[in-house]
């Protein structure tokens, strides 16, 4: 598995400072700043740097692209190794475990024992709830904004409409 992800702030000696932010359904691994040409900074840049919510200077923040997304991490457009052609349609059903299972290889490929704080809204509220179920002595604190553990569906209709108007 590929994964797009961006860092801001810096990792302490100690490794106890990192927070990691989870975008929500539409967002990509860029959280904060802006890239060369982007008409617009990162989603969530008006928390995330010096003296902001996400304090930079204090704190390590992650964010990662989730699983299947078409912003870098391995998703339907991929390269399947076996057929050498993208996934497509045989790409499998992703849920809010698998993501958090990548982000978990990520955090352990960066050395990170213990996350201070899992952030998110919407889908990426439900990331971080998810890592308070999965792997709860991993992370110290959950922020859990807009989103619940579940959908009703009379939800998942409105989100539907939502999204073909969009």
């Amino acid at each position: 598995v590929t994964v797009a992800y961006e860092c801001y702030g810096r990792l302490n000696a100690a490794r106890d400072n990192a927070i990691l932010v989870c975008h929500a359904l539409s967002g990509g691994a860029h959280a904060a700043g802006w890239h060369a040409g982007a008409a617009k900074p990162g989603w969530w840049d008006v928390l995330i740097g010096p003296g902001k919510a996400f304090d930079t200077d204090r704190y390590f923040v992650i964010s990662s692209n989730v699983l299947g997304s078409c912003y870098g991490t391995t998703g339907p457009s991929s390269v399947e190794p076996s057929t050498g052609r993208p996934y497509g349609s045989r790409f499998p059903l992703v849920t809010i475990a698998d993501m958090v299972r990548v982000q978990r290889a990520l955090v352990d490929r960066l050395g990170i024992a213990r996350l201070r704080a899992v952030a998110g809204g919407s889908m990426g509220g439900m990331q971080a709830l998810q890592w308070a179920v999965q792997y709860p002595g991993t992370v110290a604190s959950v922020i859990a904004l807009a989103t619940s553990v579940a959908h009703s569906p009379q939800q998942i209709a409105f989100n539907e409409i939502a999204r073909r108007a969009v």
